[in-house]
């Protein structure tokens, strides 16, 4: 995990993501993602939905509520951490929270049966499945515990020891 050293005390770069403009990007895109797919459902998607033949149409309904079950687990991860960032709560303590959020949650099911969808449906899968993966990655890089940082030194004294025990034999 990135540090900086600042005033001589380390500082995660982990902790102040959230207060980055990255962040406040991802947050609104991720609502908008939301708001937009809602929108679809409610409306234009219903309509689809009604014209499709039954096989597809169970697609639909099955896809749709994956849909809408990752952007709910990916909603929450972006509120737990727009906490962190409004200062209502610590960092470990939406480490804590966050374990409530799957975010490994509703993958969506083959591509041959994705392919048979509306193309606006296709479009909010894929792109929930882009913002999906890139929340994953900030959450593993935000809440793995950072690695014990090594003590000041010279880091070939261990292996000169060990040359130097070899070769005293």
């Amino acid at each position: 995990m990135e540090r900086l050293q600042a005033d001589g005390a380390l500082v995660q770069l982990s902790e102040r993501f959230t207060n980055s403009a990255a962040f406040g990007a991802l947050f609104r895109e991720g609502m908008d993602l939301v708001e937009e797919t809602a929108a679809y459902l409610d409306g234009a998607g219903r309509t689809e939905a009604k014209a499709l033949d039954r096989a597809v149409s169970l697609t639909y309904a099955t896809e749709s509520m994956r849909l809408t079950t990752r952007l709910m687990q990916l909603a929450s991860w972006l509120l737990l951490h727009r906490a962190v960032k409004e200062g209502e709560m610590t960092l470990s303590q939406a480490n804590r929270e966050k374990t409530k959020v799957k975010l490994s949650a509703a993958d969506p099911g083959p591509s041959d049966t994705i392919e048979k969808l509306p193309t606006q449906l296709q479009d909010l899968i894929q792109r929930s499945m882009n913002l999906q993966i890139r929340v994953r990655r900030l959450d593993t890089s935000i809440h793995t515990p950072p690695a014990d940082v090594p003590a000041i030194g010279n880091p070939l004294v261990p292996h000169l020891n060990a040359l130097k025990a070899a070769f005293e034999r």
